[in-house]
């Protein structure tokens, strides 16, 4: 899982992006890994500049790196306190092969 966030213009114009995106592994019949698909949730915000001092972040979460997902979770609630107030002005969904 990755959690990022950041003042970006891909839309078009500047806005403060929350990508919240979980990666899965597709195999094929045999089991062997074929490719990766990532399934983005961003939700986009518009620019203030208490968002805009935030900068950016990224964190990944790996099941199999021994982490604890409990305490990444409440890691990356700390970042979106300053969010809980707001709606965001856009929200996409969309999945990427990589």
């Amino acid at each position: 899982m990755l959690f990022q966030y950041g003042t970006y213009a891909f839309s078009g114009r500047p806005m403060f992006t929350v990508d919240l995106t979980r990666q899965f592994d597709i195999s094929d019949d045999e089991g062997q890994l074929e490719h990766y698909v990532q399934v983005h949730c961003e939700l986009r915000y518009e620019c203030e500049p208490i968002l805009d001092a935030l900068g950016s972040f990224d964190s990944w979460f790996f099941h199999d790196a021994n982490a604890d997902l409990d305490e990444w979770l409440a890691a990356m609630e700390r970042h979106l306190e300053l969010l809980l107030a707001r709606r965001p002005s856009e929200i996409d969904v969309y999945e990427e092969p990589v």
